[in-house]
């Protein structure tokens, strides 16, 4: 199973990157998250917010199984960019991509450029899940993670007949159960 990460720049997807020019650096990564008792192994590729991975990223796309699509909540040019990369994830895509969209940085409210209400506005528009996170404190990256993992475990093994797994009602519980997560 596959997802990808960046920040403000286009989510990648999964298997070998595309060939590079040598002065690219791709970040790629492999977390494995118990989802279960079932370990579901994501293979992460970063872009850094790089504007020049922009050329390669259709070849991740299709492959990918899940993006998770950052943004800067102090950077209101990174959130802009969001419905760009919405628009070309849902043009060169798998259909059924599961996609979240994170605002980062939640640590630093106090410089906030973007309120919480845009980004779940946003969210909704494309019908995507939608959380604050903090890479530097960690606060719903685990949470972020476990949530697409869950939905491709389930997608994976379920039924066809059965109720499917509800990824935004799995979200907006686990941060109820947690104070801690609860950031805006």
């Amino acid at each position: 199973m596959s997802g990808a990460a960046g920040s403000g720049d286009p989510p990648v997807g999964s298997g070998d990157p595309p060939a590079l020019p040598r002065d690219y650096e791709l970040s790629g990564k492999n977390k494995v998250v118990a989802v279960d008792g079932v370990k579901v192994k994501l293979q992460i590729w970063d872009t850094a917010g790089q504007e020049r991975f922009r050329s390669v990223t259709h070849a991740y796309y299709r492959d990918a199984q899940a993006l998770l699509l950052l943004y800067d909540i102090t950077s209101k040019m990174s959130f802009d960019n969001i419905r760009a990369w919405l628009t070309e994830i849902h043009e060169y895509a798998q259909k059924d991509v599961v996609i979240m969209l994170l605002g980062n940085k939640a640590d630093v409210s106090s410089e906030r450029a973007v309120r919480t209400e845009d980004g779940a506005l946003l969210a909704r528009e494309y019908g995507v899940p939608f959380m604050e996170t903090s890479a530097k404190t960690g606060m719903n990256v685990e949470l972020a993670f476990l949530a697409i993992a869950k939905e491709l475990k389930q997608r994976a093994v379920q039924p066809a007949d059965e109720p499917r797994f509800q990824i935004h009602d799995y979200i907006e519980s686990q941060k109820k159960k947690s104070s801690c997560c609860a950031f805006a």
